[in-house]
């Protein structure tokens, strides 16, 4: 039986597979290209293709295929096979060094948000060296960018890496100016834990919101859910951890550092957390790893939800990005050392992180906005719109003793004492761990909590790296051109603390008063929606920095900021059409049946009794009816100011707004409707299953 460490990796052409299938001078050429980007040579890449293809091959694969992620959230990909004729009349599996590095997708289907017309199709996926192929199936996936024929980048990759480039070029002036000569690149890393629920797949195609949307438009909230907090970490349920023994088994194939699974604190949710890796892997094994989820829960009679707010009244699913920075070395710049105070390097890269959130809190903002994100954040499972910055009290107070010139009184190690002497003694951190903060440092990495559990990662990574490229640029530049470089490092470090203390809070986010403190006091943004910050995406501060370390064009930015609102709109409309069909088609008709049968039930008592009051009946039979006249009208309601929507002339900015203040509103509003008649309505006439039902389901 073989072990883990037997086939972890085995569906992946990685540097043990380069190593022992590549010539020596190949091997090294491809290092250098992946570990320096410096350009990959024709002849290379036809050595490497052809290696790829008879491991491919050797492994089942027929097909091979770029594998990228447009701007649709998720990932594409076209297969070609391996196979050409021959004079024989047979054929021969061949791959070429040409068809490695390029593909020539269809781009005309894929959002675009003007970059180019529909007609011009043409569109470029170019291969990724640094991210390693694996295999799926019986194809050969090579992780691609991708672009149009214009050269704009269609995809979430391409500004990715170029955002990693920006990082590592200013971290490295940095670390020059620090006396470190021998770093080649500094790489941001990342660890996404994705949280998810399981239900039947047999419950889940009897609701049609699951099935259109991924999450229950409807559903009144069961006797029980999570108020008992007895499912968080709780005993695994057999059938949940057949499909994780299974789930595990072929992330651990593909190469993915699957590491941690739980129970999470809502009924029917669960985590899964990997040791973290170079950004743009990290990025692609998450991908990969949201399709395997949803493929092994299949096999298991389950489905898995990946929407960030499946079931209303209990928590919705975030995505936690922990998120660091090293050098090539593997020296985490993030690492404080024995004496935080005294680690002047430490505390630059930690202020250019606090500045960064600071200066561009709406960018992070940004890049966590999704119509169904909205429905998380600001609840209390989930950090709050504002964004701000957890360092916990004993680098705040390392922080508050540089801003004020002051000597700074070093925290004692606090040995836990536990009361039982069996138990080993070991002593306390020095940095709690704040759950409530949406940017939580956790010793030597940063936890940006905001992103919901479906995002793609890229996004929210793009704009941390650039952000804070953009801090060590400033101070780079400062730095370089210092007469005293002692002092003017003291200075620079001093004011950043003075300037943007206002983004550090200990404290519960939960907390209302926080947010009015942070809004009113310390003048924090609160974009509680989509449609609230998406257009800040363009402001001006926001596209010159974003275009000065040429991570996107005014063009690709303005492409970004009109897709996200039409998927945010488009989200919402389908919602909404769904929200009709199912109260006209289902609901309304099991209400108006239940209420029927309540009538003649009454009427066969008084026909047997005539003294009967029949009191039961009647006030329930008033009930359900006026619920059924307010619900037909709220669908009504809903339908007209859909058609309204459409029929009007705006602009996608003005129709994000009407959707936010008008089409959800009477969406709630019919809910509510719907809910309350849902717990009037006896079992067997309600058309679909209930949230106990689902929520319960898993044995």
């Amino acid at each position: 039986m073989k072990t883990v460490p037997d086939y972890f990796g085995e569906l992946v052409f990685d540097d043990r597979v380069m190593k022992a299938t590549l010539s020596a001078e190949v091997y090294k050429s491809l290092k250098k290209t992946i570990d320096e980007g410096t350009k990959l040579d024709i002849r290379v890449a036809n050595a490497v293709a052809t290696a790829m293809k008879d491991w491919a091959v050797a492994h089942g694969a027929t097909h091979y295929t770029h594998w990228f992620q447009p701007l649709t959230g998720i990932t594409a990909e076209k297969h070609d096979s391996f196979i050409s004729p021959s004079p024989d009349g047979g054929v021969i599996m061949e791959f070429s060094g040409k068809e490695l590095i390029k593909g020539e997708p269809d781009a005309s289907s894929f959002p675009s948000g003007g970059l180019r017309a529909t007609f011009e199709a043409r569109g470029y996926t170019a291969w990724d060296p640094t991210s390693y192929a694996f295999i799926k199936g019986k194809s050969l996936c090579i992780p691609t960018a991708f672009c149009s024929y214009g050269g704009h980048a269609l995809d979430k990759k391409t500004p990715l890496l170029r955002s990693m480039e920006a990082l590592s070029k200013q971290a490295i002036r940095i670390l020059r100016l620090f006396g470190n000569d021998t770093a080649k690149c500094v790489r941001s890393s990342v660890g996404p834990e994705q949280e998810y629920f399981l239900v039947t797949k047999e419950m889940y195609d009897q609701r049609p919101d699951l099935r259109f949307t991924g999450r229950t438009l409807f559903g009144a909230k069961p006797p029980k859910g999570q108020e008992m907090d007895d499912h968080y970490f709780g005993v695994i349920k057999p059938r949940v951890e057949a499909y994780m023994e299974e789930l595990n088994h072929e992330l651990w194939k593909l190469g993915i550092l699957a590491k941690t699974e739980h129970n999470e604190v809502a009924p029917a949710q669960h985590e899964l957390a990997p040791i973290y890796t170079t950004t743009n892997i990290a990025t692609d094994h998450n991908q990969l790893m949201m399709e395997i989820m949803q493929k092994v829960a299949a096999k298991h009679g389950l489905v898995c939800l990946l929407h960030e707010k499946p079931f209303a009244g209990v928590n919705g699913s975030g995505k936690h990005n922990n998120w660091s920075i090293a050098t090539d070395a593997g020296q985490n710049l993030l690492s404080p050392g024995e004496t935080p105070y005294e680690n002047a390097q430490f505390l630059l890269f930690l202020c250019a992180v606090i500045k960064a959130v600071d200066d561009y809190q709406d960018l992070l903002r940004i890049s966590v906005a999704t119509a169904g994100n909205d429905h998380r954040l600001g609840a209390n499972e989930a950090p709050p719109a504002v964004v701000s910055i957890f360092l916990g009290d004993e680098l705040s107070a390392v922080l508050e003793a540089i801003e004020t010139d002051t000597p700074y009184q070093g925290a004692e190690k606090t040995q836990m004492k536990l009361g039982v002497d069996v138990l080993p003694k070991f002593n306390r951190d020095t940095t709690d761990r704040n759950r409530t903060s949406p940017f939580a440092f956790t010793g030597n990495k940063f936890e940006f909590r905001m992103l919901g559990s479906s995002n793609s990662i890229a996004c929210a990574n793009i704009m941390l790296n650039t952000a804070v490229a953009e801090s060590l640029k400033i101070y780079a530049d400062r730095l370089e051109n210092a007469d005293d470089f002692k002092t003017t490092l003291n200075s620079m470090i001093r004011k950043t603390i003075k300037d943007h203390k206002n983004i550090i809070f200990n404290g519960n986010g939960y907390d209302d008063s926080w947010i009015k403190e942070a809004t009113e006091k310390r003048g924090l943004l609160n974009y509680r929606t989509t449609p609230d910050c998406m257009p800040h995406l363009m402001d001006k501060k926001n596209v010159e920095m974003l275009t000065a370390h040429g991570v996107y064009s005014q063009e690709e930015l303005q492409s970004r900021c009109d897709i996200m609102l039409e998927n945010y709109c488009k989200t919402v409309i389908i919602e909404a059409n769904t929200m009709v069909d199912m109260a006209k088609t289902q609901i309304a008709p099991a209400v108006e049946a239940y209420t029927a049968d309540l009538a003649k039930s009454a009427a066969a008592k008084k026909a047997f009794d005539q003294t009967l009051v029949c009191s039961y009946e009647t006030d329930l039979v008033r009930k359900l009816s006026i619920l059924t006249d307010r619900i037909a009208a709220k669908a009504d309601e809903l339908k007209n100011a859909l058609v309204s929507l459409k029929d009007a002339d705006e602009d996608i900015i003005e129709e994000s707004v009407v959707i936010r203040d008008e089409i959800l509103r009477i969406m709630s509003e019919l809910r509510l409707a719907c809910d309350e008649a849902e717990t009037l309505t006896a079992r067997k006439y309600w058309p679909f299953p209930t949230y106990g039902d689902l929520l319960f389901s898993v044995k």
